[in-house]
């Protein structure tokens, strides 16, 4: 039965029920049987309404008195009898009613169908994400943040009572199940068509391909966004037809690679990303010694940068098991060591290095490091992995001067590639741009603001109306009509576009002059002013003839444009 918790009720409930009608039945049978006698003496026998009538309301112990005659003494030594018969019966069913309601599997059959009728009366874009944990959570706020709904599916009930406890706006809808469970899938609906993706970050990379797996073959359409550290993983998921692949380790590779060779194009993914200002300083990584604690997962793809540019690196590990598949190269550099004390720093040497990177899983025992390597090298650039996602972060001092956070940037990544597509895109093809051409963008948009907005404009029906229907009209638009200032003709607003991601192609920096086409997604920086006047420009008939045409639109023309 597709009702559950019905089902539970008949079949729990079907016993008592069975009890209570027997007990009515043989009350009721013994009034029928005993003759009564009215007010002038004559016998008569009850019929089957009053017998019915009676039993009720003396069955629950409340009486109304004797009907529709006073009752005989056979009659009243019955009813004695019946009214212990019929408590006995219903202090049973009552009881069973009880545990019913207290049964875990009842429980969760109601939340369920409380949930299936929340979920289809849901008709805005959601996201749906499985599991809940400090990772997704901060993916959810931000979801909601952009006006995008959240699912989940969470198999852990005192998680899903946490969340609930979040008391989050709008409310997040949460299904106590499985997250591999092609039924709990389908109950939180990603077949609907308001199902915008589908998110999957687990630690266990078997756990996260065997879900993309049953997401892929329930709906293939759907997009998907899976975590996954090893290089088997991600080529897993790319057979399976996996839209985003998350692997944090490699972003910190490819940002170290960029902190040596391109700063500037750091500070501009990461102020996209929005992990800093747009006017932080520079992670700057220079020639020198490195040493490094942990060769673990990061710390591996860091260690093989800093060779691929030629950067002298010595490595300790406390976890010998992991030094075992080493090569002979490797096995030079990294070195075991018990404790990450004192003496293993310096036998490392910690004392004449310019950098230290600190990446063990522990961040207790990474800011210890990092308090030890400032005590015996003052003036070393201390690199720091920080695990756990808190709202006071332990590494706010001046022993660290760099924070690298895989959570944090698995959760970045996986916001611009859900919310905002053309941000990722623009990240992706970022190695096509020089450091030079990178600093001049951050210089161009320092201009505008400290801290600018960064936003997409879709020329859709629904988001971009006047746009989208001129282009249907077959009117050729360029970027620039985005740019006019309402104010005046010949002014400009304080805009940049960084990006166009359009069906068949994908435009860098693209210039003013550009045709926009319908469907095309915009990734803008500019300031608030520009911003209010771009989303006027983009839906409103006379803003855009202004923007356009440079002049009012005249009441005559007004009047041809409505009877048209």
């Amino acid at each position: 039965m597709k009702n559950n918790s019905l089902w539970i009720i008949l079949q729990r409930m079907r016993a008592p029920f069975l009890v209570i009608i027997l007990t009515y039945f043989i009350s009721m049978l013994g009034l029928l049987i005993i003759p009564g006698m009215d007010n002038n003496g004559n016998v008569y026998h009850m019929s089957i309404f009053d017998a019915f009538y009676f039993i009720t309301y003396t069955a629950t112990t409340i009486g109304f008195g004797e009907i529709p005659y006073a009752f005989t003494y056979p009659q009243r030594m019955w009813v004695s009898f019946s009214v212990y018969f019929n408590v006995l019966g219903w202090f049973y069913g009552i009881g069973s009613l009880v545990a019913l309601l207290q049964d875990k599997t009842f429980i969760e059959e109601l939340a369920k169908n409380s949930f299936l009728r929340q979920r289809k009366n849901l008709k805005e874009k959601y996201v749906l994400v499985l599991g809940y944990n400090l990772i997704t959570s901060e993916i959810i706020k931000k979801a909601l943040e952009s006006g995008i709904r959240a699912v989940v599916i969470e198999k852990d009930q005192s998680k899903v009572q946490e969340l609930m406890l979040e008391n989050l706006t709008p409310p997040v809808l949460v299904l106590n199940a499985d997250v591999y469970s092609p039924r709990a899938l389908e109950m939180a609906g990603i077949h609907s068509r308001y199902c915008k993706a589908v998110i999957s970050l687990f630690q266990d990379d078997a756990l996260n391909a065997r879900i993309a797996l049953a997401v892929k073959l329930l709906n293939p359409k759907v997009r998907l966004a899976v975590k996954a550290t090893t290089a088997g993983d991600v080529e897993t998921l790319q057979d399976i037809g996996v839209d985003i692949i998350e692997n944090p380790f490699d972003i910190i590779a490819a940002q170290t690679d960029k902190a040596l060779n391109k700063p500037h194009l750091l500070r501009l993914e990461r102020w996209i990303y929005g992990s800093v200002a747009l006017a932080a300083p520079l992670m700057r990584f220079s020639e020198g010694k490195y040493v490094m604690c942990g060769f673990g997962r990061m710390g591996e793809v860091i260690y093989r940068v800093l060779k691929e540019n030629n950067l002298e690196i010595k490595c300790i590990e406390n976890d010998d098991s992991k030094l075992k598949y080493l090569s002979e190269k490797e096995k030079k550099d990294v070195v075991f060591t018990e404790n990450y004390d004192k003496k293993a720093l310096i036998d490392i040497g910690v004392e004449e290095a310019k950098y230290i990177i600190i990446g063990t899983k522990n961040d207790t025992t990474n800011l210890s490091i990092a308090i030890k390597a400032k005590k015996l090298n003052p003036d070393i650039i201390t690199i720091v992995r920080e695990n756990e996602i808190e709202d006071v972060s332990i590494f706010q001092t001046d022993k660290t001067d760099h924070v690298l956070m895989p959570s944090r940037i698995l959760i970045d990544k996986t916001i611009n590639a859900i919310i905002r597509p053309s941000a990722d895109m623009f990240v992706k093809n970022l190695d096509t741009v020089s450091n030079t051409k990178a600093q001049d963008i951050i210089k161009t948009l320092l201009q505008i603001d400290q801290n600018p907005l960064l936003f997409e404009l879709k020329i859709t029906r629904e988001e971009s109306f006047e746009l989208y229907k001129r282009l249907e009209d077959k009117t050729s638009i360029t970027l620039d009509v985005l740019r006019k200032s309402l104010a005046a003709k010949e002014h400009y607003n304080n805009v940049f576009v960084f990006f166009i991601l359009r069906k068949n192609n994908e435009i860098m920096l693209p210039s003013w002059d550009e045709p926009l086409r319908k469907e095309d997604i915009i990734l803008i920086g500019c300031d608030a002013h520009a911003q209010e006047e771009i989303a006027l420009i983009a839906n409103n008939f006379y803003e855009f003839e202004f923007a356009y045409f440079g002049k009012e639109y005249s009441s005559l023309r007004n009047l041809f444009h409505f009877v048209a």
